[in-house]
């Protein structure tokens, strides 16, 4: 499967009480367009991820209505799109939304640790929509196990395509859903709900990196940064 297949597949799925950013466009928030550039956003994601041999995949539970659901790249809120560009060789990211940026709080904190490892990964989520409240587009809820059955068959093509050496389950409710997975799956507390410390811990340690390391590399990284960054997991 290619990206642009794996895209395609993703923007044909519909579901009750969830929004497919690839799909679906908000009244509100949303430019007119907003889903063809979310297309386009998650197809040059994972084109970069393919060209640069990413070896893990980081997934969450479900996108949040402040992240992945407007901007197209899952754990990625508009703040640091530009962030995503830079660290995958500097890509070409379009909001889809008007109005002021949005953050996300965890999207800043896995950002954050992003900017320290300083290596590609792809990011991803075990329910890859916004599933929401019947009543309310903007709530968050967890996805139902009939949803994550159906979707399956999208998680297990990413991983066929992007073909990791480990994923990163990010989240208690993220790793009991990828137990079935053949690849090997690495368990890190979720930032969320007074996680931030141990996930950052917990980041730091199985990339190898000090946590008073001063060392921020920049991005888009320099080809020596890259190549020590990636020996970390090796």
């Amino acid at each position: 499967m290619t990206p642009k297949i794996f895209v395609s597949a993703l923007a044909a799925a519909k579901l009750p009480s969830v929004f497919n950013p690839w799909r679906d466009r908000c009244s509100i928030h949303d430019r007119r367009d907003a889903a063809a550039r979310r297309r386009s956003n998650l197809q040059a994601m994972l084109e970069a991820a393919l060209d640069a041999h990413v070896e893990t995949i980081w997934i969450a539970r479900d996108l949040g209505y402040r992240g992945g659901r407007r901007t197209g790249v899952p754990l990625t809120d508009e703040v640091h799109l530009t962030h995503a560009s830079a660290l995958m060789g500097g890509i070409a990211l379009e909001r889809a939304t008007q109005g002021p940026e949005i953050a996300e709080r965890t999207a800043a904190i896995v950002w954050q640790v992003l900017g320290r490892i300083g290596q590609p990964v792809m990011l991803w989520n075990v329910f890859p929509f916004h599933p929401h409240d019947a009543d309310d587009p903007m709530s968050n809820r967890c996805h139902s196990r009939a949803e994550r059955e159906e979707t399956w068959p999208l998680l297990q093509a990413l991983v066929s395509m992007v073909q990791p050496k480990r994923i990163v389950a990010i989240g208690r409710d993220a790793h009991l859903a990828l137990a079935g997975l053949e690849t090997e799956v690495t368990a890190i507390r979720h930032p969320s709900y007074g996680g931030q410390r141990e996930f950052i811990e917990g980041m730091f340690d199985l990339y190898g990196i000090s946590d008073d390391d001063s060392q921020t590399p920049e991005l888009p990284l320099s080809p020596r940064y890259a190549a020590a960054a990636s020996s970390a997991l090796a």
